[in-house]
């Protein structure tokens, strides 16, 4: 076993206080050889009421985890379409505080399924880390992907939501390299989300064959599982990249269909053709 492995596993020892619905979901998956199907939406997008029913509607289109967006007003690292659908949430007055009540009414109805807030830490620090993290965990939230929270920046959230038993799950991309990929593994938990292209969200497409051999690395490196997002638009794609890896992630192809006013119905149905791309790699 390698040294950066063996280190990543003391780590995530000193801080685990609890096995995490994440845990549960990919020990799950992994015994009836499934691979998981990670959806993301937009909170709020284009209004509250749809945004929360296509929320409930996730589990039984076939999505293993769930990925809600917090809408900020600079998403750097996001493309048009998960910009818009973030000018749409913020338009219609949803907040971070909505989005934790949006959980909250979710939990009402399952509380199996992991949802994974992600965004930027402004809104986060506007509140303050350790009453977000507090209100996170109450309103049954499993953990958080910020994406412009570097490993440095472990202290600020990171830690605090680990110990309070919330998973951190962090971005590798290809230009991580292996000098830079222990960092980004040190205290990572619940899964590692690999973007497999560069540039911003809903740029390009995913190739598996490019993909593989980053996913392999970063296995090599982390018994965590590893989730392979951006550029997955399609079943197929959803099929080919979950052949490589733990899991997929499908976000804008998702969004944009909220963007083109579809119903509900229409996206789930959608989400389902993906989920089941993924489910029989």
């Amino acid at each position: 076993m390698s040294p950066t492995r063996i280190r990543h596993i003391i780590d995530s020892a000193e801080l685990a206080r609890s096995v995490t619905r994440l845990d549960t979901r990919f020990a799950a998956l992994k015994a009836s050889r499934r691979k998981a199907f990670v959806a993301y939406i937009m909170a709020g997008d284009p209004d509250f009421e749809t945004s929360l029913s296509v929320l409930r509607g996730l589990p039984d289109a076939g999505v293993d985890i769930i990925e809600l967006g917090i809408p900020f007003t600079d998403p750097m690292a996001d493309g048009p379409t998960i910009q818009l659908a973030g000018q749409r949430a913020l338009a219609g007055g949803q907040t971070l505080h909505k989005t934790l009540s949006m959980v909250r009414a979710f939990r009402e109805q399952d509380n199996e399924t992991p949802i994974v807030l992600m965004g930027y830490y402004n809104p986060i620090h506007n509140i303050g880390a350790g009453k977000f993290i507090a209100e996170a965990e109450e309103a049954g939230c499993d953990g958080f992907i910020i994406v412009d929270l570097p490993p440095e920046e472990d202290q600020e959230l990171c830690i605090p939501a680990i110990r309070a038993g919330l998973n951190f799950i962090r971005l590798a991309t290809p230009t991580t390299d292996d000098k830079r990929l222990p960092q980004v593994l040190r205290n990572t938990s619940g899964f590692v989300y690999y973007v497999s292209i560069t540039g911003i969200t809903g740029a390009g497409a995913a190739r598996a064959e490019e993909v593989a051999p980053d996913v392999a690395r970063i296995k090599a490196a982390t018994p965590l599982p590893v989730c392979v997002g951006f550029g997955i638009k399609t079943a197929d794609a959803a099929r080919s990249i979950a052949a490589t890896a733990d899991g997929v992630v499908v976000g804008s192809s998702i969004v944009s269909m909220l963007g083109d006013n579809k119903t509900p119905t229409e996206v789930l149905d959608f989400v389902a053709e993906l989920a089941a791309g993924a489910h029989s790699a």
